[in-house]
């Protein structure tokens, strides 16, 4: 399908979190899906071995059911004071205004996940990871973390849009059971909303200054 005309600058700071502006009601093709899990499968793999796992929802009941158990994650979340994305005071009156936009667009889709034509899960499937070492946790996720965001790149020149969330991990058991996920050996990394966008003219968000992130040469 054509590509929206984006340059790689425009591409990566424009792929925002996708909420309200997701078309529940335009199928997406799995061709489509295809081709962007055919693009995350080109990001890096440590040890060049790929173990991360893509896991496509398009069966409305599953759908359905991983709404429901997302929408009672995303409760528990939100009585979490300052992680819930509505309780974080941010400083300052506009960004505080910004911070208040996106915990009602990440309310909306508290209740609407089941909504979506598709719901992607990344997977890591070598190990669980609740008793590795460090150095193991964070080469598992190297895996399975670029992919899903090439995956995300790639969608958004596409059309569509996704939104990076983990909430459902509170309840990952109810989830494998009902995508028949092995929680022996298989760990989910995340799960996103995959739709078009109603339009496509999203811009780069608001962010500090880079000085402000940036450490040289010390802590």
């Amino acid at each position: 399908m054509p590509l929206l005309p984006l340059n790689p600058d425009e591409l990566l700071t424009t792929t925002r979190a996708v909420r309200k502006r997701l078309d529940f009601s335009r199928p997406v093709d799995d061709q489509v899906i295809r081709e962007c899990v055919e693009i995350a499968m080109q990001s890096p793999s440590g040890s060049n071995n790929m173990t991360m796992r893509f896991v496509v929802v398009r069966d409305e009941a599953k759908r359905k059911a991983i709404g429901e158990i997302y929408r009672q994650c995303y409760e528990i979340y939100k009585s979490m004071d300052g992680i819930y994305i509505g309780s974080i005071d941010k400083g300052g009156e506009s960004e505080n205004a910004q911070q208040k936009r996106s915990a009602h667009s990440a309310d909306f889709l508290g209740e609407h996940m089941g909504d979506a034509p598709a719901l992607v899960i990344a997977c890591a499937e070598s190990m669980r990871m609740e008793n590795a070492p460090q150095m193991m946790t964070a080469s598992v996720m190297g895996n399975v973390l670029p992919a899903m965001w090439s995956f995300m790149l790639a969608a958004r020149a596409r059309g569509l849009g996704t939104a990076w969330t983990t909430v459902h991990l509170m309840m990952e058991q109810q989830v494998a059971d009902i995508l028949g996920i092995p929680m022996a050996t298989v760990q989910q990394a995340c799960l996103s909303p995959l739709a078009y966008t109603v339009g496509t003219d999203f811009k780069p968000a608001a962010r500090p200054p880079v000085d402000s992130i940036i450490h040289w040469d010390s802590w």
